[in-house]
């Protein structure tokens, strides 16, 4: 399977973007979907997940402005970025989840696609 994330873009502070998330084919055969996110000088991090069930999961920091759905038919996952701060700037990506061996995901492919870059600057 292959993921291609888009959508990114130049925003002001407290504005919005949409990214999306588009499969090759589907993902049912792993745990879910993931958005990870690097910004400059940081390792890349897992900010939001949603299981094949559609149960969501955030970093404290997104939680109450990021919304992550998914839309099984399209092979798609979005992620509503709401009241973005410059602390939100990054190259934001996506990848399919497996369950690490402390429990937690873990990202399902070692090969990540080139990701949509967010900027969110005055």
């Amino acid at each position: 399977v292959q993921l291609q994330a888009s959508g990114g873009g130049l925003v002001h502070p407290g504005g919005s973007l949409r990214l999306s998330c588009a499969a090759s084919e589907s993902t049912s055969s792993f745990k879910g979907i993931g958005w990870f996110r690097q910004a400059p000088g940081h390792e890349r991090e897992l900010i939001a997940a949603i299981s094949n069930d559609a149960t969501p999961t955030y970093i404290r920091s997104v939680k109450g402005r990021f919304t992550i759905s998914r839309d099984n038919a399209k092979n798609t996952v979005w992620l509503q970025m709401d009241s973005l701060e410059p602390e939100d700037t990054a190259v934001y990506y996506c990848n399919v989840l497996a369950v690490g061996w402390g429990g937690n995901y873990v990202p399902g492919l070692d090969q990540w696609g080139q990701g949509t870059l967010v900027t969110v600057s005055s």
